[in-house]
């Protein structure tokens, strides 16, 4: 979709389709009176600065629109139009990792009272376990910057496959 396409779209269709990006209301309600965008890179450039505005709450409302990496009922269901090209990776990883992921998850969420956010494109289903076990003794603070970050660029690659999709 180029950017004569987005520009022409309905607020109300224009807010879906950021939400497909990054499943917060509030930032994509204040992409969307942002509208028109001159160019594609004006639009990316828009939503990366509306991200870094997102409170607390934006950031794990955004965080809920996410299966927990591992989670292989979720991407076979809810999320297996996204998670399956995400995190395609980890759909055929050895299972003792899948259910060691699981488990960090699980005591990742308990901890932080979040899910684990990654970036898992170009991951390895055993270098996200490397790297959740990496952050899971961070502070909440810490985690929760790290996962807006990487909200952040799960966003961008969201955002660029929407400008490349006619």
């Amino acid at each position: 979709m180029n950017i004569n396409a987005i520009n022409n779209l309905t607020a109300d269709d224009l807010r879906v389709r950021l939400q497909s990006c990054c499943h917060c209301s509030a930032w994509a309600e204040r992409v969307v009176v942002s509208a028109p965008f001159s160019t594609a890179g004006n639009l990316m450039e828009c939503c990366a600065t509306e991200w870094l505005r997102a409170t607390e709450e934006e950031i794990l409302e955004a965080f809920s629109g996410h299966p927990q990496i591992g989670d292989m009922n979720a991407l076979r269901n809810k999320y297996a139009s996204t998670a399956s090209a995400e995190q395609g990776q980890v759909t055929h990883a050895d299972e003792t990792v899948l259910l060691a992921l699981r488990e960090q998850n699980q005591v990742y969420l308990e901890k932080f009272g979040f899910i684990f956010i990654i970036c898992a494109t170009g991951k390895s289903a055993s270098q996200m376990l490397a790297l959740l076990e990496a952050r899971i003794n961070n502070s909440p603070d810490e985690e929760l910057a790290n996962g807006a970050r990487e909200q952040g660029e799960i966003m961008n690659l969201r955002l660029s496959k929407l400008l490349e999709d006619d």
